[in-house]
């Protein structure tokens, strides 16, 4: 991470699904116009509730993402990984940010504000179906979370938010097994599940030889088996 470069920022960019169906130049022209910031492990790159506008790509790290739940409570709803956005311009939100994000690697940010917006759009008109691309899939994710929520048992749950994650990465999907960043207590949570009821299913995962657990991470060995669970 800390030997990014604006090429490889450039490749980050190009490969992220809201970017991948407009020209390259597009994705050049939001690295010209904005600004590549660090942040340590632990340090929030926005907060609930932040009216700051503009826009916040991720280019490398991971950062997990939180929200307020009843009961003063703070949950964890999902993992931001390289070609993810953080956030938009607040101007076309209708209001502040809605979660917390929160690096737990080493990050680096693409920060772009509303007049660095303004002056790509100028260039690249099609900025506006992009940032309406990925406001729809947030939205998408969000309601699925919830359909997830409602119709799927437990342990489909927890295949469900690996296959999301892995649906996520912005870096061509050419690993026959990647690797999610995440431990199992998290991963329940994610779920809605105590971390005994997760880690229970996901050793019997492990054991089925579907996914391999490791140390802060999973790796999905059969996707398409874990696909046939949700879908039965």
């Amino acid at each position: 991470m800390t030997g990014t470069t604006p090429s490889q920022a450039g490749e980050v960019l190009r490969q992220a699904p809201w970017l991948r169906a407009y020209p390259p130049e597009l994705g050049e022209r939001l690295l010209a116009e904005g600004r590549l910031v660090r942040r340590a492990i632990g340090e929030w790159a926005q907060a609930e509730g932040d009216d700051r506008g503009g826009l916040v790509v991720v280019i490398a790290g991971l950062l997990h993402s939180y929200c307020a739940a009843p009961g003063d409570r703070t949950v964890m709803i999902g993992l931001v990984s390289p070609g993810a956005v953080l956030g938009h311009a607040t101007r076309f939100s209708g209001g502040p940010r809605l979660v917390t994000a929160v690096c737990v690697e080493p990050t680096i940010l693409l920060e772009l504000t509303e007049a660095a917006l303004d002056r790509v759009a100028a260039h690249r008109p099609e900025l506006w179906r992009a940032i309406a691309d990925f406001t729809y899939a947030n939205m998408r994710s969000v309601l699925q979370l919830a359909a997830e929520t409602v119709a799927l048992g437990p342990r489909e749950r927890l295949v469900a938010r690996l296959l999301a994650a892995a649906e996520r990465r912005a870096e061509p999907d050419t690993a026959e097994a990647p690797v999610i960043r995440i431990s199992q207590e998290l991963l329940g949570e994610m779920a809605g599940l105590t971390r005994k009821t997760a880690n229970h299913h996901l050793s019997a995962l492990a054991r089925s030889g579907l996914i391999a657990l490791g140390y802060g991470c999973i790796r999905l060995l059969d996707r398409a088996a874990l696909q046939r669970i949700i879908s039965a």
